[in-house]
């Protein structure tokens, strides 16, 4: 590829316009007139022909074409006539050995690596021959002093000529490289743009997660605590309906579902704060257990034992009130589809890794298969296996119901 080529018609035009337009036309003109003043007579016509055929040689293959110089094989036809022509005039008069400027000029410009190698070349025969006047050719001393001539001429244009290639292609590798970083950047600055998008995306799906994980939480807080106390009212207040014969019982009804009501309203304002329950506020969860154990049994009727086994710890806040969650929502189990149960049993146990929460009644019980479909079942669940948990149910017909949470027994700094 030339450096025309390289460089662009437009960028050729700007840069080097008067080289192309101007100096080849002007140094032909000052030495036609230097040959018109210093010859007379005898061959003036040849020279000025010559000279003639040399600019309109130039017009016509280079100054009016300048699509052809993106051409190689006709820019190498006209240097090459160019460079004959030269010849003959430098053979004729030395004074012509002005005119190679222009010449090497177009070897070193249009003609492209290593092609222009040869008609660098054939400028430095034209700039030895015109400086080689007065030597006998006719003699082996002459022509070795004319091929001095020209080595000494062709020797600093080729190493020129060598060492602007080393150029060009330094320059063409760093284009190339500067070319590669820009791309490289911009695949880069792409990159950060995309992973920019994917972590946006990632906050919100995150930030939907967080609400969708908290919608579920309040509703298993609201079904727990709000749900609960609401059923047990209706369970009093219905039975209260059934004693009104009985003031006595009708009072102790109403005292028991007005008490729940105030529970239930504790509950929840504490749930809307995101605290602990309260009971877990004030004691440990052992107690807490079997706090609500007790209130349960006054409300119901029905016997319900805690028992607590291995050396009591403390836990982490979520896993304690998974394990109270889980107890009320046995027991109100109990109460709504149990409620002719003799007595209900609660085992809290301490191992070594694990706590675990039993929750056994000898009611009717019922069958897994159809039944293991409730929220609060499925509320349950959900809260044990989120802190790593287990829960298990059985049941069958006749046989009383049986719940076992476990989860495992990591103190509070060892938290996440």
């Amino acid at each position: 590829m030339t450096d025309w080529q390289l460089a662009g018609p437009a960028s050729w035009e700007r840069r080097l316009a008067p080289m192309v337009t101007v100096v080849p036309y002007v140094l032909l003109a000052g030495l036609t007139a230097l040959t018109v003043i210093l010859r007379h007579g005898h061959g003036i016509a040849l020279d000025l022909a010559l000279c003639a055929a040399a600019a309109v040689w130039n017009l016509v293959f280079f100054t009016v074409r300048p699509a052809w110089r993106d051409r190689p094989r006709i820019m190498g036809v006209f240097l090459a006539g160019l460079i004959l022509l030269g010849l003959i005039l430098a053979a004729r008069h030395p004074w012509f050995g002005f005119y190679t400027p222009a010449l090497y000029f177009y070897a070193f410009r249009i003609i492209g690596w290593p092609r222009e190698l040869y008609f660098i070349a054939g400028v430095a025969v034209v700039a030895g021959t015109a400086q080689a006047t007065g030597v006998e050719y006719d003699t082996w001393a002459g022509w070795l002093t004319w091929l001095a001539v020209v080595a000494a001429n062709l020797a600093p244009m080729l190493l020129v000529a060598w060492l602007g290639q080393i150029g060009t292609r330094y320059y063409e590798a760093r284009e190339r490289a500067m070319r590669e970083t820009q791309e490289a950047n911009d695949r880069l600055a792409a990159a950060l743009a995309e992973n920019a998008a994917l972590q946006d995306r990632l906050v919100e799906q995150a930030r939907l997660a967080g609400v969708l994980d908290e919608r579920s939480r309040m509703a298993r807080e609201i079904h727990d605590t709000i749900a609960q106390g609401l059923t047990g009212i209706v369970t009093q207040l219905q039975a209260a309906g059934h004693t009104a014969g009985d003031p006595a019982a009708w009072r102790r009804h109403h005292e028991a579902a007005t008490a729940l009501a105030r529970e239930s309203l504790t509950e929840a304002r504490r749930s809307v704060n995101e605290l602990r329950p309260e009971p877990l506020e004030t004691g440990r969860l052992a107690d807490a257990i079997t706090d609500a154990a007790a209130k349960w049994s006054a409300r119901q009727g029905i016997p319900a034992q805690v028992t607590v086994t291995g050396d009591t710890r403390v836990m982490r806040p979520e896993a304690e009130v998974a394990l109270l969650r889980t107890a009320q929502e046995a027991l109100a189990n109990v109460a709504k589809h149990a409620a002719d149960a003799g007595r209900v049993g609660l085992t809290l146990s301490y191992m070594d890794r694990q706590v675990a929460l039993d929750v056994r009644d000898d009611g009717p019980g019922f069958d897994l298969a159809e039944h293991t479909a409730g929220f609060g079942l499925i509320a349950m669940r959900q809260r044990i296996e989120a802190l790593s948990g287990t829960l298990q149910i059985e049941s069958e017909a006749g046989g009383g119901t049986g719940i076992s949470a476990c989860l495992p027994a990591e103190p509070p700094e060892a938290a996440p």
